[in-house]
């Protein structure tokens, strides 16, 4: 068995030769648990490993692909899930100490749909403290490690360990969050895919909140295809999450391969595209080349909801309003033990009102119902993931203010598709000078993630991007000097 591919092998690849007996299910959970061993220390990206666990499955899947049963192609796939989706027996910290003895009871619907499928769970990763911010930063728990510089970089967040993780080739797919851009952000910066389902296809049922408005689970995946598959099995009613109640799941692999021949793409030239580094700006405009030779139909769209959404002041409030009433418990006992940088921000919902609240619900909304309208003729919008590469944690954990600035450049344009209640996948599209990867955002009208995927898998087909991976030789030989857990953490 070549050892040395299985860590970045796709999820098709893999499953076929599980599948035929190629490699065993045990034997490729047991070379990635040896690989989170040896690279973990470093990168940081799981905060729990549970290794009986994962034989187990692994185990189970290959004497059922023996005996002639088949569950599909994710049989015997590993996989691991952000820490804020409750696993039997683990605890779900929601990326605080202070949560630490919350030890889940069941297995949340999204990890149940998944181990139904036959995949072996590895363990959790790391995330931001509420889930609560876009840079990566842990002051409590600790940081994850860009995996593409050796001097500290940030990985993205609030999915920032997943990101980590399978960018590493620790392990094929992960699961994160998205409440305003915490899948696609920490995709973007380190180098994968992320995909952002609308609120309503997959169950958030026993996945820790922060915005009940808001909150949507995505996949993280080292190509589209991957993230297909595993949005598919996903997708879906489910009574614990009513919000999945409205829609009927659709079939997003029948469409995938079937091209972008006549679509209609366009660069949303409002808001998205201002003050954006030029190095990611020349890399996104650049993809019109690849898409008009596959036969799409680019231009621009003025979108003058995006606008109005940035221009919206109390917008802001959204997610700190619902996340106080979350974690209103921890906010009252322990808010002096809080990241003060996540607490002083989390705080400002206690000072919305219910009607101030109640109004910006009624503004979004007629927002969303807009944007339907303005898009009407558009298939597809693409934009940047994030307004600039990944930069050196030590530069963004300056100041709080510092700190506050860099988490705007990376939420604004994820932040406003979250608001608006757009679907969204980041794919790679290109690397700075500095060898840091950009993103590209393919934009779609509510619950068209089929659309977004197919759009991302011709655009992923036609370039070379996603195939170009990480030098982990420091992560081998040298101390982490990311951000570690500390009592001391900045005000």
């Amino acid at each position: 068995m070549a050892e040395s591919t299985i860590p970045f092998e796709s999820i098709s690849d893999l499953a076929g030769r599980v599948r035929t007996g190629g490699y065993s299910s045990t034997a490729v959970v047991e070379i990635l648990l040896d690989r989170i061993n040896t690279l973990d220390k470093r990168l940081h990206s799981f905060i729990s490993v549970c290794p009986e666990r994962a034989l187990a499955s692994a185990r189970a899947a290959d004497i059922a692909i023996k005996g002639g049963q088949d569950l599909g192609l994710l049989h015997g796939i590993p996989y691991a899930v952000k820490d804020l989706f409750d696993v039997s027996g683990m605890a779900t910290t929601g990326g605080t100490r202070l949560r630490e003895g919350h030890r889940a009871k069941v297995d949340c619907t999204a990890v149940r749909k998944l181990t139904s499928a036959g995949m072996a769970l590895l363990g959790k990763t790391h995330t931001i403290q509420f889930a609560y911010g876009v840079v990566g930063i842990n002051h409590d728990q600790g940081t994850p490690l860009n995996p593409w510089q050796s001097i500290p970089h940030a990985p993205g967040g609030s999915s920032s360990g997943s990101a980590v993780a399978v960018a590493a080739g620790l392990t094929p797919i992960a699961l994160g969050t998205d409440t305003g851009g915490s899948v696609r952000i920490p995709a973007a910066l380190c180098g994968i895919v992320g995909l952002k389902t609308t609120v309503g296809r997959i169950s958030r049922a026993d996945v820790y909140p922060l915005s009940a408005t808001l909150d949507s689970v995505g996949v993280l995946s080292r190509s589209v295809e991957d993230a297909a598959l595993v949005y598919q099995t996903l997708q879906g009613a489910d009574q614990g999450d009513p919000s999945t109640l409205v829609v009927e799941s659709h079939d997003s692999l029948r469409s995938l391969r079937r091209g972008i021949k006549d679509l209609r793409l366009a660069f949303a030239e409002t808001v998205f595209f201002d003050q954006v580094d030029p190095e990611i700006e020349s890399a996104v405009r650049s993809t019109a080349e690849v898409f008009e030779s596959l036969g799409a139909n680019v231009g621009k769209a003025s979108v003058a909801e995006v606008a109005e959404a940035q221009a919206d002041r109390e917008r802001h409030r959204l997610i700190p309003y619902e996340g106080c009433a979350v974690n209103r418990d921890l906010l009252d006992r322990n808010l002096d033990d809080l990241d003060p940088v996540v607490a002083s921000r989390i705080i400002l919902g206690r000072s919305f009102s219910a009607e101030d609240y109640e109004a910006l619900l009624g503004r979004r909304a007629e927002l969303q119902s807009r944007i339907q309208a303005t898009l009407k003729n558009v298939d597809a919008l693409l934009v940047p993931t994030c307004m600039i590469p990944a930069a050196p944690l030590a530069t963004i954990d300056e100041s709080q203010d510092v700190y506050n600035s860099f988490n705007g450049k990376y939420n604004r344009n994820a932040g406003l598709g979250n608001y608006l209640n757009l679907c969204a996948i980041s794919v790679p599209c290109g690397f700075t000078n500095a060898e840091l990867p950009i993103g590209l955002m393919i934009y779609c009208k509510p619950f068209q993630e089929d659309i977004a995927l197919r759009v991302a898998y011709a655009y992923e087909q036609a370039t070379e991007w996603h195939l170009r991976r990480p030098d982990l030789a420091w992560a081998q030989t040298t101390p982490n000097r990311g951000m570690q857990p500390t009592q001391d953490t900045r005000g």
